[in-house]
């Protein structure tokens, strides 16, 4: 019967610590997509800029060479653009506001600086959209460094919770 309850025990702090783990890890997350949106979007400034790519292209190039799990956006948007006809790009880049929130842990500035991106794409001559283009990267670095930060604090306070919350049940239980 022992080796029951100690087994029941460690199921309990194991689940707590796992808890806290996967908590905390949603700061790390934040961070990874951050600095992978801004690879995607320097992407997709070479396209436009540098190559002169129409949009629905330069979109699906992003998806194609960008990194990480955020390039599936691009893609998305491609196709609502061209699926549904849409002069203004602006709406597509809307419909992902919520993707970016649940699936990318995106705080509601990361994504305001992401839709400022559909606003200012194709709106205006190619010295205006590089210089907002910049812009926008600036902004994701600024984010970037400001999730690096919150996630420092974060991970190991939701990690040490868990543990102790574990501990703290387990005698409780005891």
């Amino acid at each position: 019967m022992n080796w029951l309850k100690s087994i029941f025990y460690f199921m309990v702090f194991f689940s707590s610590s796992t808890l806290g783990i996967l908590y905390g890890g949603m700061f790390s997350k934040r961070e990874r997509n951050l600095i992978d949106l801004e690879y995607n979007i320097r992407l997709l400034e070479s396209e436009i800029i540098a190559g002169r790519t129409p949009l629905p292209e330069a979109l699906e190039n992003v998806y194609k060479k960008g990194k990480g799990e955020i390039k599936v956006i691009f893609q998305e948007i491609k196709i609502d653009l061209l699926e549904n006809r849409r002069e203004d790009i602006y709406i597509s880049f809307s419909f992902q506001k919520n993707l970016l929130k649940k699936q990318y842990m995106f705080k509601d500035e990361d994504i305001s600086i992401f839709l400022f991106l559909g606003k200012i794409l194709g709106k205006s001559n190619k010295e205006d959209q590089e210089s907002n283009l910049k812009f926008i990267i600036k902004q994701i670095q600024t984010m970037k460094e400001e999730s690096r930060i919150e996630k420092e604090k974060n991970v190991k306070l939701y990690r040490t919770l868990g543990v102790l919350m574990g501990i703290s049940i387990v005698i409780i239980m005891i």
